[in-house]
């Protein structure tokens, strides 16, 4: 994978940090979030893990700023994101929903250029110069000339991982944020696998990354921090090791789970 700028363009004008501050989400009478307190750093991959409906895809949208909170806010380098002005919050998150649907034959480089929209008036050069680098960084290099609509599901992520990386790439002040809605749903195994790689490559090299999972082996695998939500709670949030212990899981998934080892220092969740 290309080198990326250090953190997306990262200085000392803010911590970076991404988070929200006693959430609730309230749609009509169903109670989406509760009193949900989370910080994510910079440099690391979260996972948003919990069974369907537990309100995972909602606190992502909260923490994009797509979503306003029925109580409490969202802030990113400790200010509400409701202050941000749109273009800027834009060139510092970039969101990656389940199915991003397109229905003309773009290029698949046209496609990946419109992530700087964001970054108004710029000189042509430096946008291609930033969309090839996003291509080459998610491994679509070589899809650049392609119909998009004529593409696989798996080619389709990777285009799309680049347009949402074109988008926050070289961002301003302060470390880019990834969020991410379930990247692995629909794709095979190996695709899944490419994705979260990738993503953790990303929080690697500066970037905020946020990843909503259904698969918690992933989730397990590849994230520095898990944080568990059931009924719009948050019930744990840490190392993947503690937060994903099985005792709590087989009660919250309804489903007896147990810890195997599958290597140095290695584990999976697999039936008890």
């Amino acid at each position: 994978m290309n080198a990326l700028p250090a953190a997306a363009g990262w200085n000392d004008a803010g911590s970076g940090e991404l988070a929200v501050r006693d959430v609730h989400l309230q749609r009509g009478e169903r109670r989406v979030l509760q009193a949900v307190n989370l910080r994510a750093q910079p440099g690391r991959l979260l996972a948003l893990v919990g069974p369907n409906g537990a309100g995972k895809s909602s606190l992502l949208g909260v923490l994009a700023g797509l979503l306003a909170p029925t109580q409490g806010q969202a802030t990113l380098d400790e200010r509400p994101l409701a202050q941000w002005p749109p273009a800027a919050l834009a060139r510092r998150r970039a969101m990656l929903s389940q199915q991003v649907q397109l229905g003309f034959g773009f290029r698949v480089d046209e496609v990946v250029l419109l992530g700087r929209s964001p970054h108004g008036v710029r000189h042509a050069v430096d946008d291609r110069r930033i969309a090839d680098a996003a291509l080459r960084a998610a491994h679509a290099w070589h899809l650049r000339g392609r119909n998009y609509l004529e593409l696989s599901g798996g080619e389709r992520q990777r285009v799309q991982l680049a347009r949402v990386l074109a988008q926050v790439w070289e961002g301003g002040d302060g470390p880019s944020w990834l969020l991410l809605d379930e990247p692995e749903a629909g794709l095979d195994i190996a695709h899944q696998h490419f994705v979260l790689r990738r993503a953790r490559l990303l929080a690697c090299q500066g970037f905020g990354v946020i990843a909503v999972l259904h698969d918690l082996n992933l989730a397990a695998r590849y994230a520095d921090e898990a944080a568990l939500l059931e009924h719009g709670r948050l019930l744990r949030h840490g190392p993947p090791a503690e937060a994903l212990e099985p005792h709590v899981l087989s009660e919250v998934y309804g489903l007896p789970l147990r810890r195997v080892a599958t290597g140095d220092h290695e584990w999976m969740l697999a039936p008890a």
